[in-house]
């Protein structure tokens, strides 16, 4: 029973927010309904969810629904945050599968393209900034693990997981350990 209360709260939670922070309160009100969590709890629950990768709806959903019913209810909430997602998908898919040769959609295509490889750029511009300019001056090694990454990438066709891998580790041996954020996740994850 408790299952399905997890699944449809959190599928409430994932149709009724737009992601992120503003799933936090519907979370709040989920969890104290329920008896599930307290506020405190739900506090410590965020920071987690928000250090761990991944988004911050199915952090939470994972991290709530162990909380109050062990992996199961984990794997419950989880399938319910994201049922709103897969739901329209599934339906945007089976729309465009009708429409995807229709001159209307050709020519909306045309200029979507342009518009997403614009993003895609501004996004890379802006984190470069923040990744290759120390104190106002450029990382000729910051920059050149970039340029040797995609090189492997392109050129010699290494797979991401691969090049995710030798950056760490060209990063780890130009940079050194980050030992302070290291000691961070020792004290969380003994």
């Amino acid at each position: 029973m408790v299952y399905f209360e997890l699944f449809f709260s959190f599928m409430k939670i994932g149709f009724t927010s737009f992601g992120g922070m503003s799933m936090i309160p519907l979370i709040l009100e989920e969890m104290q309904a329920h008896h599930w969590m307290s506020a405190q709890e739900l506090a410590d629950l965020v920071a987690i969810a928000e250090m761990t990768p991944g988004p911050l709806g199915i952090n939470c959903a994972t991290f709530a629904g162990t909380q109050a019913a062990g992996i199961s209810g984990g794997l419950a909430a989880v399938a319910g945050v994201l049922t709103p997602a897969y739901t329209l998908a599934i339906l945007t898919a089976l729309c465009f599968q009708k429409v995807q040769k229709s001159e209307l959609m050709v020519t909306v295509m045309e200029f979507v393209k342009p518009v997403c490889i614009g993003m895609v750029f501004g996004v890379m511009v802006t984190l470069g900034k923040e990744t290759w300019l120390t104190d106002g001056r450029v990382d000729l090694f910051g920059m050149g693990i970039g340029a040797l990454m995609f090189v492997l990438l392109t050129r010699r066709k290494w797979s991401v997981p691969k090049v995710i891998a030798a950056s760490a580790a060209c990063g780890i041996l130009v940079y050194g350990l980050p030992v302070r954020e290291w000691l961070c996740i020792q004290s969380i994850f003994p």
